[in-house]
């Protein structure tokens, strides 16, 4: 499974906006400041993220960012999804055949495609405000006890 730079990236940035955005517009470099990212790193984010309608700029004095929906409504795989980052845990990703020479899939490729499905799974059900509030864990035993 490789979640890249901009996933964990986009995740960070939206759960900071999430926390000190309750009140008023962010800046990105307010973001850029507290989480450690290069501000024109998130400007290609967030304009990918304002694209799919999970954040709204605001203009102006006091302007910034905002969540485009409440944090209990947008999912940390949307997020994900949105900076365009794959949730594949198989080395074939985006291949039409299998991941061996002659386009077989390799014996284990059911089993990292599984892996993806509960990963995407598992993120779809966690909210930014499950991270704010710190209720991930919560999931995860849910997920143990469901499987």
């Amino acid at each position: 499974m490789r979640l890249g730079t901009k996933g964990r990236y986009a995740v960070m940035a939206m759960t900071d906006l999430a926390r000190h955005g309750r009140e008023r517009a962010v800046t990105l470099a307010e973001i850029a400041g507290r989480q450690e990212i290069s501000q024109a790193y998130l400007e290609q984010l967030f304009a990918a993220l304002r694209r799919r309608g999970l954040v709204a700029s605001v203009r102006g004095p006091g302007g910034g960012y905002r969540l485009g929906r409440s944090a209990e409504l947008i999912s940390v795989v949307e997020v994900v999804r949105a900076v365009d980052e794959p949730l594949t845990a198989t080395r074939c990703e985006g291949a039409s055949t299998g991941c061996l020479g002659g386009g077989e899939r390799c014996a284990t490729h059911d089993l990292w495609d599984a892996l993806g499905d509960r990963i995407s799974d598992f993120l779809g059900a966690v909210s930014l405000e499950d991270v704010v509030q710190r209720r991930v864990k919560s999931h995860v035993s849910a997920s143990a006890e469901a499987a």
